[in-house]
């Protein structure tokens, strides 16, 4: 996928929404050759490794954690820390399926730039729309929003095309850039074994850069490489 950043409660439980699930924990590790999040990298263009962990319940509720290095320039947080709680419903494959919930950004030692952003999504088949929300953005008090919808299409031999596009706007963006900004990707995932592959090209609206490669949001090409552990025994 685009984001590495992957709210994977939501977006996993609403892919499969719908089908007969029992409560189940996961965790998910994954390397990024960088951690890109809505078009702006957050570690500098630098590799990251990433871990979430998700507990879902067979009522469509689900807690989870998720965490990554970040490089935010000199004396900044090292690590992001995230935190988060929703509810799927609905079937994707019959009518459409649907995911709500909040998620609390938090980065150790630095803990004025902690937010919480609320979110509500929905999927019909290949296609999944999300929107977000936060009342006090990146910990400043002012307001944002992030638009996005992504497409997924099946491939033959475990493959699969992805297209992005999303749209962050709001009271934060307009005081720092005098507008929002647009970002897009497109990209290819395959399934390998127990690992998941991903390759993506990402770009959209340039922003004023920080010093050197910090929040860059120049064109670039991401890989990911991720699993989900239980692995089944199939």
């Amino acid at each position: 996928m685009t984001k590495s950043r992957v709210y994977l409660a939501g977006a996993l439980l609403l892919a499969s929404a719908g089908a007969a699930q029992a409560s189940s924990f996961t965790v998910t590790p994954a390397v990024v050759s960088d951690y890109d999040f809505r078009g702006i990298t957050q570690t500098a263009k630098d590799p990251a490794l990433q871990l979430g962990a998700t507990y879902s319940h067979d009522s469509g509720f689900y807690v989870g954690a998720w965490s990554s290095n970040v490089n935010f320039g000199a004396g900044d947080p090292k690590i992001e820390l995230d935190v988060m709680s929703g509810f799927t419903w609905g079937d994707a494959k019959e009518s459409f399926a649907y995911d709500a919930g909040i998620v609390y950004y938090t980065y150790v030692s630095k803990s004025d730039y902690n937010y919480p952003e609320v979110y509500f999504g929905v999927t019909k088949g290949w296609f999944n729309a999300k929107a977000f929300y936060s009342w006090d953005f990146g910990g400043v008090g002012d307001s944002a929003w992030y638009l996005t919808t992504t497409g997924t299409f099946p491939l033959p031999q475990d493959f699969a095309f992805v297209v992005h596009a999303g749209y962050s706007g709001g009271d934060y963006w307009d005081k720092a850039y005098g507008n929002g900004y647009f970002d897009w990707s497109v990209g290819v995932t395959k399934t390998l074994g127990k690992f998941s592959l991903g390759l993506s090209f990402i770009d959209g609206s340039d922003l004023k850069d920080g010093p050197g490669k910090i929040f860059d949001t120049r064109s670039k090409v991401v890989g990911t490489i991720s699993t989900t552990l239980p692995w089944s025994a199939e």
